[in-house]
């Protein structure tokens, strides 16, 4: 069995010796922030000017930005390379982070209470109670900027971590064999699936960090997705020249997948079980994609029992209404604990071939499969690209219409505050994206009305001043009264009039 440990900690020397003895327990070798730093030094990262320009976000510029991005792809890279050859332990200040969903890792946050890492910092720097507080303090201030600027959230936020250490009431040693133990877990065994989902991630790594090395293609800004149907780089207008170099560049990689260079100034990103090309709704991504000059990421989405998103019902199987019980499509193609026949070939519902279509399209962003939640879901993304937009399309689809619907808006729900971009679902996409033959009737219509009150009331202008400049109180109450209705109904024509001919000249 091979598992990965990361555990994230604040300033503490007990947790080090948490790791440490986790890593002896289990046998694996213990990495540690420290080892990654140097070896994203002798690799050249300019380390220090990143964390520099974190601390000081007015020095940030584009290059430190694309720097950024390289920092971030070698030490992924690095990891995923020890992780696959046979497990490990990482300590580190963000590293539930760095194995993005890969659902086999076991995320440890430890905490400490105040009056321990004070004491610790007195001693590790030789300063007074109150000058170690201070410091406390700016440190955590820093290594918030530090985690937001590299992975787009917070690293205090819970719903990032599988268990939560307080060192304070449980000593590293007994703490260490809680962790051995728990990774002892189904849940934190690495299958052929999560296999693969780390080697995809260490393969879109590797071909980011290649990009960055070549003197051609270091100054592009470009994100990087390797899945099983190859690996999709995505570009930006300005760095339109690279088209032909970036497969070049790539090329030694181009063995292990197809290359593929997308043109994009945005993501959409479209969730759905079962992908079809010949369907509007892919069609309807299609177009508000080439009008926003958009990449679609496609993420395949299987809920294991098909109840709501947000439960949590991973490793467990769907009782039918005659009681027996039928194994998922998701536990057998994507891969359980139990399967080991990793040559297994399973529908895919659509996932490669519409892929490769919108390859053809150049609008080909990717794509990956989620097996479980919603919550697995957030926790994949990349919240440093740029989403314009979540479509939500068919999920549960063993499940009557009714259901899938309610699935469906539960889903936007669930997603709706957790990600930064609009969620719809693929039934509202025509209506809320898109021009139809319905908004050219709608927007007639409501210019026609716009018209007639604007006719009606220049015409008849001198009967109009008479009626509000009426003495009679009740004819100032009737003016007062017309008014307050008159430009509330102006302004909704007039707001569905714009709205309609926005949509029309293709403006969102």
């Amino acid at each position: 069995m091979t598992q990965v440990i990361c555990i994230s900690s604040g300033i503490s020397s007990k947790a080090r010796r948490l790791a440490e003895s986790v890593a002896e327990k289990l046998g694996y070798p213990r990495h540690s922030r420290e080892e990654l730093l140097e070896a994203a030094i002798a690799e050249g990262i300019q380390v220090s000017k990143l964390e520099t320009a974190t601390i000081k976000p007015h020095i940030f510029n584009e290059r430190l930005g694309l720097e950024r991005e390289y920092y971030r792809a070698f030490i992924t890279d690095y990891l995923c390379k020890r992780a696959l050859e046979g497990g490990m332990v990482y300590h580190g200040r963000s590293a539930h982070l760095l194995f993005p969903g890969i659902m086999h890792v076991l995320k440890v946050r430890v905490v400490e209470d105040e009056s321990t890492q004070i004491n610790d910092v007195m001693q590790q720097i030789r300063v007074d109670r109150t000058k170690a507080q201070k410091y406390l303090l700016e440190v955590e201030s820093d290594r918030e900027r530090w985690v937001r600027s590299l992975y787009g959230v917070s690293w205090q936020d819970a719903a990032y971590y599988d268990v939560v250490l307080n060192l304070g009431h449980i000593s590293p040693e007994n703490a260490a064999a809680v962790l051995a133990n728990m990774a002892q877990l189904p849940d934190f065994q690495m299958t052929p699936s999560s296999k693969r989902a780390m080697e995809n991630l260490m393969l879109g790594s590797k071909a980011r960090v290649m990009l960055a090395r070549d003197e051609r293609t270091f100054r592009a800004n470009v994100k990087v997705r390797a899945d099983s149907n190859g690996i999709t780089v995505t570009y930006l207008p300005q760095d339109a020249g690279l088209a032909d170099v970036i497969p070049e560049v790539l090329e030694p990689l181009e063995g292990e997948r197809e290359i593929r260079a997308t043109m994009a100034t945005t993501n959409i990103l479209w969730i759905q079980e079962v992908f079809d090309t010949a369907s509007e709704a892919f069609h309807q991504v299609v177009e508000i994609a080439t009008k926003w000059n958009a990449a679609v990421e496609l993420l395949q989405f299987f809920s294991e029992n098909g109840e709501e998103p947000e439960a949590d019902f991973e490793g467990q199987e769907q009782t039918l209404n005659d009681g027996s019980l039928q194994a998922s499509f998701s536990r057998e193609c994507i891969g359980g604990i139990e399967d080991e026949d990793t040559q297994t070939v399973c529908d895919d519902k659509g996932l490669r071939a519409t892929q490769e279509t919108l390859a053809r399209l150049g609008r080909s962003g990717g794509g990956r499969t989620i097996f479980g939640t919603g919550e697995q879901i957030v926790k994949s993304i990349d919240r440093t690209v740029p989403y314009s937009l979540v479509v939500v399309g068919n999920i549960c689809v063993s499940k009557g219409h009714a259901a899938r619907l309610r699935m469906v808006r539960q889903l936007q729900s669930y997603l709706s505050g957790r990600i930064k971009a609009p969620i719809v679902s693929a039934e509202d996409l025509k209506t809320q994206y898109l021009f139809s033959k319905r908004d050219i009737l709608r927007m007639i219509g409501y210019l026609g009305l716009v018209a007639l009150i604007f006719v009606l009331v220049f015409t008849h202008q001198t009967w109009v001043l008479k009626f509000l400049s009426g003495t009679e109180w009740t004819s100032k109450v009737l003016a007062a009264g017309v008014v307050f209705l008159f430009i509330p109904v102006i302004a909704y024509l007039y707001s569905n009039v714009t709205r309609s001919l926005m949509k029309l000249i293709r403006m969102e």
